[in-house]
């Protein structure tokens, strides 16, 4: 026979008691211990059981739940609802969700549509409370409608900062303050003034809806011509052509959550394309030219791409304090492709993609013999590509350099017989 559900989790809103149903106000009334912030605790101050402030984190709080649990009934409050970006998820998973009863409220993304007069069945929800902002940008680029929840470092006037820096301005913006309290405020900004506005309280929710009508997502490979890079000249411009861009990228197996190093950035193209294809992942582009060290930061604000990260630094040294990668791509060597690939193919997760672009010979045969000597065979491309240009009132073909590409995948361990 199950045990009783022991637990409730109520969803609370800031007008307090006022707003609970008849069945939230039962879980409350029936509890022996009540959980919950400092705030919602004081909503109710005839209540006489055992209280258990949340503060600091929350595990220690819910080790003492599931042990109370077994005897008493415990009620914790929650911010509206409970299973969005709430504390509902971690209650089911510690005490299991044939014990816990969960009573949501509207949620405050719900309540700021409502008040800003938006439908809200087309949007998406990001949250940065607690979050880094780095990759915010590159997910915004693929919506149109966006509910932000916030905190006081990521608040809607440093978000919108955020975005003018990078050139994304094509916004509309609402800032819906302690919604369903008494000190309710919903106003209406540009980015401009949200980022000039120092009078936002720190319980918000940001509403973002794109200005431009007619607008479209990207596509959803990319395929940026290399005019759309800032480059080094002359030889038009240090870069790596969008033809073996496409294919070195698809060689990489980029997944949403990445990390992706590229050493030899050169002008950041290959980063800032993975970058869009893993928008919840980090892209670390190195590069040691200082010029282009700096073309490639402008790219990556021109492009408003805030999950890569440039290093100045030659490869493989600069590789020595960045995050375990999911795949390694390696478009330039300055004559350390021996040491660049054998540290790569060292800090590659088990089943991550290594991929070289080799110009030269010479490269071409070093990458092959090192791979080779850490015991793998790797799949190579060559590619030979030929664009038409114009030619008096005719087009002609103009061929670009060949490009060999190396792929290969870091092997999972093979166990042996037990």
């Amino acid at each position: 026979m199950s045990r009783r559900r022991a637990v409730s989790v109520v969803g609370i809103g800031d007008d307090g008691c006022v707003s609970l149903t008849s069945r939230a106000m039962s879980a409350i009334t029936n509890a022996q211990v009540l959980v919950g912030g400092e705030r919602h605790l004081e909503f109710f101050p005839q209540f006489h059981g055992r209280r258990i402030v949340l503060k600091n984190g929350i595990a220690s709080a819910l080790d003492q739940v599931v042990e109370l649990a077994e005897e008493q009934n415990v009620c914790i409050l929650a911010s509206g609802d409970p299973l969005f970006f709430g504390v509902g998820g971690l209650v089911i998973k510690k005490v299991g969700a044939e014990h816990v009863e969960v009573i949501p409220q509207p949620s405050s993304v719900q309540l700021a549509f409502a008040r800003a007069g938006l439908k809200w069945d087309d949007a998406a929800f990001l949250s940065l409370h607690g979050r880094p902002i780095g990759g915010f940008l590159t997910r915004l680029k693929r919506l149109s409608k966006v509910a932000v929840l916030t905190d006081e470092q990521n608040a809607p006037a440093q978000i919108a900062a955020h975005m003018i820096e990078h050139g994304d301005r094509g916004w509309n913006a609402w800032v819906c303050e302690s919604l369903g309290g008494v000190d309710e405020r919903v106003r209406a900004f540009s980015l401009d003034e949200l980022a000039a506005a120092d009078d936002i309280r720190p319980l918000n929710v940001l509403l973002l809806t794109r200005i431009e009508p007619g607008w479209r997502p990207p596509p959803a490979i990319p395929f940026l011509h290399e005019d759309a890079f800032a480059k080094r000249m002359p030889k038009k411009g240090l870069i790596t052509k969008r033809e073996v861009r496409l294919l070195s990228l698809a060689a990489l197996q980029i997944r949403p959550d990445s990390v992706l190093w590229d050493i030899g950035a050169g002008s950041g193209s290959v980063a800032i394309e993975a970058a869009c294809l893993a928008p919840e992942g980090r892209v670390y582009a190195i590069e040691v030219d200082p010029e282009g060290v700096e073309i490639c930061r402008d790219n990556v604000r021109a492009h408003a791409v805030d999950n890569v990260q440039v290093v100045a630094g030659k490869a493989p040294e600069a590789l020595a304090g960045l995050e375990t990668p999911d795949a390694v791509f390696v478009g330039g060597s300055k004559g350390s492709m021996d040491d660049i690939i054998s540290v790569a193919l060292e800090r590659l997760r088990l089943g991550g993609r290594l991929v070289v672009n080799a110009v030269t010979l010479e490269n071409a045969g070093e990458a092959y013999h090192v791979i080779r000597r850490h015991g793998l065979v790797p799949e190579v491309t060559l590619l030979q590509v030929s664009r038409s240009e114009p030619l008096a009132h005719y087009l002609r073909y103009e061929a670009l350099n060949p490009i060999q590409i190396f792929s290969v995948t870091k092997p999972e361990p093979v166990e042996g017989p037990s």
